[in-house]
């Protein structure tokens, strides 16, 4: 008997999906924010600690969420990657402090992607997003003038997505 065997196929995808990340909310660390199902794909609750979170607004294209999920049959072990990479344009003081203490921090967070999938990153494990922040004047007039904002963190599945019912939660927990 194999340790996970396949339960069903995927069939033909219809061409109804959008790329790319609408939104962004961070929260400081709490061990365990969200109740997740048995097999940790999916969050169906909050933890009652949780009671604040973050907007950032990410516009344009090259916002992304990526998750590269690897086994290693060597070690018999799995970890997904989870790299975040927002765009936050226009430097200021205010928003330089912010992401100082984002690289400085543990910070967790969720992801809406522009499908409405609610993604939970750096949850896993209680560790947290490290962060890089890149501040970029431009050269040209026209080139991008802000941040770009890195996140990397590690779990052991694909991001738990928020049901129904906890997006609504946790969007009411948004300052």
């Amino acid at each position: 008997m194999a340790c996970s065997d396949i339960t069903q196929g995927i069939g033909k995808q219809c061409k109804t999906s959008v790329g790319g990340v609408q939104k962004l909310y961070l929260f400081n660390h709490i061990e365990d924010p969200f109740t997740l199902s048995a097999n940790g794909l999916e969050a169906t609750g909050i933890n009652v600690l949780l009671t604040q979170a973050f907007e950032f607004d990410v516009i344009g294209d090259g916002n992304i969420l990526e998750q590269s999920h690897a086994g290693d049959r060597n070690t018999f072990t799995s970890v997904n990657t989870q790299t975040l990479t927002a765009l936050l344009g226009v430097m200021d003081a205010t928003k330089h402090a912010t992401l100082q203490f984002l690289v400085e921090g543990y910070p967790m967070g969720v992801v809406r992607d522009r499908n409405g999938l609610f993604h939970a990153i750096g949850i896993d494990n209680n560790d947290g997003i490290d962060f890089t922040n890149v501040a970029n004047t431009g050269g040209a007039k026209t080139d991008f003038n802000g941040y770009t904002l890195t996140g990397v963190s590690t779990s052991k599945t694909l991001a738990p997505l928020l049901d129904s019912a906890t997006q609504t939660a946790f969007l009411a927990l948004v300052a």
